[in-house]
């Protein structure tokens, strides 16, 4: 069985954020939120990691984080591109962004041969997280159906003061597996936590407990070849409909694997409170959460000396 790898969605330009976030330091020595998340990647066992970027960003991308984990890991990197796209079909004119987290994860499909876990280059996940995911990845294959995982937070420890979020609202059966999520991409902090469908003019409550995804999703290489083989029928709707903003999301691909009887998803718990830099007011309380979590020993003051 091959060894799972780690695939970081970092093409995103953090258009709400103001600016590249990824490479926005949060530690002491100039640590990025995605140091973190590699470090903890490492120590559960991961020893290759693709970075999904822009070719833009390339330059400042190497110097900022890939040279460094390259003396630590085998980086490879994948690029996302708007023009990356089925024989046949070609980018419309009012279209100037990739197409999504399922794009995001297909740029990758070249380089990944394996087992994966697919994570968000700005979202503090926790180490628990990190070993739950690899150690799944490690012990399951595909069977009769493709056998598949995430990690689920409580929605209540993944908002932020600052705005709203966007999550997957998850739904499992008794024994832990999805058997729906639902994209939210307006839920607020509230009291009481609640999202809007209309801009705000309508909010329905959610409970704090609700079990949502911050897309930290452990795959075989069956989902890229299912992502890819579904990905005109996204397009011809797209196209006709939305060609300027639509995005191909990756619990979108998932949902329909499940609803056909594909795939099953096994729903793991974390209970690690989300840090990320979803606006730019959102740093000061990460730069602190870091500091405290360094403080208590969890991490070395210079990440990748320690």
């Amino acid at each position: 069985m091959k060894k799972p790898v780690l695939v970081i969605m970092a093409a995103g330009m953090g258009s709400r954020y103001g600016g590249l976030k990824q490479l926005d330091p949060v530690g002491n020595h100039g640590q990025l939120i995605i140091d973190y998340s590699i470090y903890d990647a490492r120590r559960a066992g991961f020893e290759t990691v693709v970075f999904v970027i822009k070719p833009e960003i390339e330059e400042d991308f190497k110097r900022c984080i890939g040279d460094r984990v390259s003396q630590v890991m085998d980086v490879r990197y994948a690029y996302q591109l708007k023009e990356d796209l089925p024989e046949g079909y070609s980018v419309p004119e009012v279209r100037q962004k990739p197409w999504g987290t399922a794009h995001a994860a297909l740029a990758a499909r070249n380089v990944v041969d394996g087992p994966f876990a697919v994570i968000n280059a700005d979202d503090y996940y926790g180490p628990e997280a990190f070993q739950e995911i690899h150690d799944y990845l490690s012990a399951h294959e595909d069977g009769a159906l493709y056998e598949y995982v995430m990690v689920g937070y409580l929605l209540k420890n993944t908002v932020t003061e600052n705005g709203t979020v966007a999550r997957g609202v998850c739904e499992e059966t008794g024994d832990h597996y999805l058997s729906q999520i639902t994209e939210r991409t307006k839920i607020e902090q509230g009291p009481p936590l609640r999202f809007t469908e209309d801009d705000g003019q309508t909010w329905t409550e959610l409970p704090e407990d609700t079990i949502v995804s911050l897309n930290m999703w452990g795959f075989t290489r069956s989902f890229l070849d299912e992502a890819w083989k579904r990905f005109p029928a996204f397009l011809d709707k797209a196209l006709a409909e939305n060609p300027a903003k639509a995005e191909y999301f990756l619990p979108s691909v998932v949902s329909q694997l499940i609803g056909e009887g594909k795939a099953r998803v096994k729903v793991l718990r974390s209970g690690d409170k989300w840090y990320g830099v979803t606006y730019r007011e959102d740093k000061p309380t990460v730069v602190n959460a870091i500091a405290e979590k360094t403080k208590a020993g969890l991490y070395p003051d210079r990440l990748w000396e320690g």
